[in-house]
């Protein structure tokens, strides 16, 4: 199977590492504007200088390159490169969300079913062996039917600090908003889990921490001029120098600077946009929120996101009418109503972090995608371009929710 990476940032070099890891796939060509990522990606898998390109759209002038597109752009930058490649004969691997808006996300959609073409969207959560285990224990009936479900994300202090405060993911109008960055991946999940269509929603939350009305007194616009920094809990130093004592590390000090050395990633504090304040940046997105869901039959779930937390997997507790069962990312307690409780363990796969694999489900993800291409067999991918569309709509309506204070209904809802 041979792959082409567009958007060689820290998504589209792990889609690579995780392709060629399985000995199925080789990368064949990479689309990357700047310069020392680009070159990261090309030394690494190897790819001919005549297949490197500073643009996507010089992939167009060229005969198809290769089986498979991974998309890893910046997400306002999908539509295009994704209904474009589709068009040429490309299968993609698109990075969640698929779009920043409805329109672009139905586009990409209708142009890859016009095209015949494979898409799988990333939400990496489905993937797990982890989620395998839940949905099967679900599945079997062993809780009864399912009534409500309680999901919690912690982000995590450092985590939110990092990507949607200092990093790239801070503004909405660079970006988008908070629940379709992060935790569209959840909504889905919760679709996923429960098999029933969202009928109505409702949803609470903003910015508490991260505001300049909130800096503390004394503080400076950057970390290392700050005499208050030893006390705060996002001082960027303690932050980011310890992650020199763990070489085999690359996220998120990949992000961050290229030395890594305590000068290299002092530099890079000193001057780059992760050495600020995080009550001095410009970020406008929500550092919590919580969200309501309806489905059909009555069933109901909430769902929290929240930065003010350790990084961790997901929290989950699915409430049935034989049973019930907790689940913490890396273990699962069924208690049965009649028996009593019993934990089962999925295979070990990794911590919850991107530089972990999102506990197997990054590699979980590309050995279905690539299977899925190799044999056409379409069911082995778990989040085709209809369903994401479902789940991605449903986050629009949480978040209009949150902004107007209402309860909105899901058009179409059975």
């Amino acid at each position: 199977m041979t792959v082409a990476i567009v958007g060689a940032g820290s998504r589209g070099a792990m889609y690579a590492a995780r392709a060629t890891a399985t000995g199925k796939a080789r990368v064949v060509a990479v689309a990357e504007p700047r310069p020392a990522a680009q070159k990261a990606l090309v030394d690494e898998h190897e790819v001919p200088p005549e297949a490197v390109f500073d643009d996507w759209r010089e992939l167009l002038a060229r005969p198809r390159l290769a089986d498979v597109a991974v998309i890893a752009t910046q997400d306002q930058e999908h539509m295009e490169p994704a209904i474009e490649l589709a068009r040429r004969g490309y299968h993609l691997l698109l990075e969640k969300p698929m779009a920043t808006t409805e329109a672009a996300c139905e586009a990409i959609v209708r142009a890859t079913e016009e095209a015949g073409v494979l898409l799988a969207v990333c939400h990496v959560l489905r993937y797990t062996p982890y989620t395998r285990l839940l949905k099967s224990i679900v599945d079997s009936g062993r809780i009864g039917d399912v009534v409500s479900v309680e999901h919690l994300e912690p982000v995590g202090w450092w985590h939110h600090a990092h990507s949607y405060v200092r990093g790239n993911w801070r503004r909405e109008d660079e970006s988008t908003f908070m629940l379709m960055a992060k935790s569209c991946h959840d909504l889905d999940w919760l679709a996923h889990v429960i098999g029933r269509q969202a009928v109505r929603v409702s949803s609470f939350g903003g910015l508490y921490e991260f505001r300049p009305e909130r800096k503390p007194a004394g503080a400076a616009n950057r970390c290392l001029d700050c005499s208050v920094e030893p006390d705060c809990p996002y001082s960027a130093p303690r932050i980011y120098l310890p992650f020199l004592n763990e070489p085999d590390r690359v996220w998120p000090l990949s992000v961050v600077t290229t030395d890594r050395t305590e000068e290299g990633v002092r530099n890079a504090l000193r001057d780059g946009p992760y050495g600020r304040c995080v009550y001095a940046c410009d970020n406008d997105v929500v550092d919590h929120q919580v969200v309501d869901i309806e489905y059909t039959g009555g069933v109901t779930a909430s769902f929290t996101m929240t930065a003010f937390a350790p990084v961790s997997h997901r929290k989950t507790r699915v409430f049935g009418t034989r049973g019930s069962l907790d689940g913490d990312g890396e273990s699962i307690t069924v208690h049965d109503f009649r028996t009593g409780p019993e934990t089962v363990r999925p295979m070990p796969a990794g911590g919850a972090t991107a530089d972990d694999g999102h506990g197997g489900g990054d590699q979980g993800l590309v050995d279905a995608f690539i299977e899925a291409v190799r044999t056409g067999d379409r069911s082995l991918i778990l989040t085709n371009g209809r369903d994401s569309l479902e789940s991605h709509r449903l986050v629009w309506a949480a978040e209009r929710a949150r902004r107007t204070g209402t309860v909105v209904n899901l058009e179409g809802a059975r």
